[in-house]
């Protein structure tokens, strides 16, 4: 259902923006250019949280090191990593609140496309009704009934990502 995949792409995006601590899936959508293909970075290594703030990624293969230390330099995330020739270091710098602020937009931002979709989502199937009532294949107090359904489960759907949203600001500005 295109409303459960828009809610599971929102948590992939929330999950993509660092908070302070060291969180794999942080790197869940960096690209590595590995052997001319870009691959993703957790097909290519492991990864080990050693503290709070330190995150170990041991390839596997070593020959790949650099690029994905290229990778992970050009990322988004901001976290510069270091390697010893066999794993790969990042140590997660603290957030200043000026950064905190500038994530909580992102976050804000992000969640509100995610509601567009839903309603989008919603746009589509009501259209769908209201042709299948106009065509006649089912009747008109099927037809409100489906929309009032259909309300009540985008209404529900919007919710869940506004909680999300939510629990990612406070994440974000806890201290």
């Amino acid at each position: 259902m295109a409303m459960e995949r828009t809610l599971e792409a929102t948590r992939e995006d929330f999950a993509a923006v660092r908070t302070g601590r060291a969180n794999p899936g942080l790197y869940a959508r960096v690209l590595v250019d590995y052997y001319g293909s870009p691959t993703p970075l957790q097909q290519l290594a492991s990864f080990a949280v050693q503290d709070a703030r330190t995150i170990l990624i041991s390839p596997f293969d070593v020959s790949a090191l650099r690029e994905i230390e290229i990778a992970l330099s050009s990322s988004e995330v901001g976290a510069n990593p270091s390697n010893d020739g066999k794993v790969i270091r990042i140590v997660m710098p603290e957030l200043t609140q000026e950064r905190r602020q500038e994530y909580v937009k992102l976050i804000k931002s992000k969640a509100e496309d995610h509601r567009v979709s839903i309603r989008n989502t919603r746009r589509s199937a009501k259209e769908a009704i209201d042709k299948m009532v106009d065509d006649g294949d089912i009747g008109e107090d099927d037809g409100r009934r489906a929309e009032k359904d259909l309300d009540e489960l985008t209404r529900s759907y919007v919710d869940q990502i506004d909680e999300m949203a939510k629990n990612k600001e406070e994440e974000l500005l806890e201290v």
